[in-house]
């Protein structure tokens, strides 16, 4: 028997989700669920799955059981660590919802505590954690184009290449799958960034995720390119413009900690029957 579900459309920087509120952990979607929400002709569409549940149904939390954790699914049904569009998207969800309330949204994710902020001007301000850059060169080719990576770790794994002058991201094929080496830098695969500096502080960015493919954005890539950027000029903390397909955001890095501001819009609520 089919099994109707409410739930709700958002996206930020047009990084879309179907959101789904579970707080006892009764639907528990399998991988099968969650493609088909995320199928943009068969189910709903999105890039991914955000689902509010009580962080005491989620085994690997330690935490505090009643904090909401946003447990986030990439489009194939895969588990992801950290997504910080969805993270936006997640904390407007839960006070358009009436699930919480306050100037600061304390939420549970893979990659730990994050706290989000609803600005005057409308956006919405989420703590990041520590952007970590790893030591090891990487090498990352879309078709026969090559170009050196940087390692960075914002609670899931990316590889940021700063491109060159004459290489222009709208030239870029992101429809093929990109590969790196060595290839086991990133056993559970890795989101890929291809950045254009724009200026000092101001860079334009693509992006393919992992499990999903190219997105219009991807909030945790953002702040990797804003951290790969102020490595490369030798400096740790910095205010970035960073400019993807679906919009424009800015990343702040001070003091080991990373902040990621930009727009949040859920756009739609109903039923959906699963098949």
């Amino acid at each position: 028997m089919s099994r109707m579900w409410s739930f709700a459309k958002g996206h930020g920087t047009k990084n879309d989700f179907v959101l789904l509120t579970d707080p006892d952990d009764t639907l528990a979607p399998t991988d099968d669920q969650v493609r088909f929400l995320c199928d943009r002709r068969a189910g709903i569409g999105g890039d991914g799955m955000l689902r509010a549940v009580r962080a005491r149904h989620i085994d690997t939390w330690t935490g505090d059981p009643d904090l909401w954790f946003m447990d986030y699914r990439n489009a194939d049904g895969s588990l992801a660590e950290m997504c910080g569009n969805g993270l936006r998207v997640f904390v407007r969800y839960l006070v358009e919802e009436g699930l919480a309330s306050g100037e600061e949204i304390t939420v549970g994710t893979r990659a730990g505590l994050r706290i989000g902020t609803l600005l005057p001007d409308g956006r919405v301000r989420v703590t990041m954690g520590r952007a970590q850059i790893g030591v090891d060169p990487v090498t990352v080719h879309v078709g026969e184009q090559t170009w050196p990576a940087i390692a960075v770790n914002v609670g899931n794994p990316h590889a940021v290449s700063l491109l060159p002058a004459h290489d222009r991201l709208e030239d870029l094929d992101l429809c093929v799958q990109p590969t790196w080496e060595p290839a086991d830098a990133f056993p559970a695969g890795v989101n890929l960034e291809f950045v254009r500096v724009l200026g000092p502080d101001h860079l334009a960015m693509r992006v393919h995720e992992r499990g999903v493919g190219e997105t219009l954005s991807c909030g945790t890539g953002i702040v990797a390119s804003a951290a790969a950027l102020a490595f490369v000029q030798g400096r740790a903390n910095g205010e970035f413009t960073v400019d993807v397909r679906g919009g424009t955001t800015t990343v702040e890095l001070a003091d080991n900690q990373a902040w990621l501001t930009g727009p949040a819009e859920i756009v739609a609520r109903g039923e959906v029957r699963l098949p």
